[in-house]
């Protein structure tokens, strides 16, 4: 994995770590929350890694069946795309 990608993907994981962590203090305020389209926004960039880290880590949305199945199913697509990257990449330029 190259290094633009790499830093890009860790951003976006904090990112997606912080929206949870962000979310769950504000369900517990009663102040405004995040939508929850913009944390599968973050995922499909690349933040799945955070999103799911962080929903276990805040026991948040963790009784949501679309995120916990829909966020590991982002991150198997994720890497079934680096896989196929990896495997015929350089074939496909």
């Amino acid at each position: 994995m190259s290094v633009p990608l790499f830093a890009w993907c860790l951003g976006a994981s904090v990112l997606g770590f912080a929206l949870m962590g962000f979310d769950k203090r504000q369900a517990r305020r009663g102040g405004r929350r995040v939508p929850e389209k913009q944390f599968f926004l973050v995922a499909a960039l690349g933040g799945t890694a955070g999103a799911i880290l962080g929903m276990y880590a805040f026991h948040h949305k963790t009784r949501h069946w679309y995120f916990k199945w829909g966020l590991p199913a982002i991150a198997l697509v994720q890497l079934g795309l680096v896989w196929f990257w990896w495997e015929y990449g350089a074939e496909l330029l």
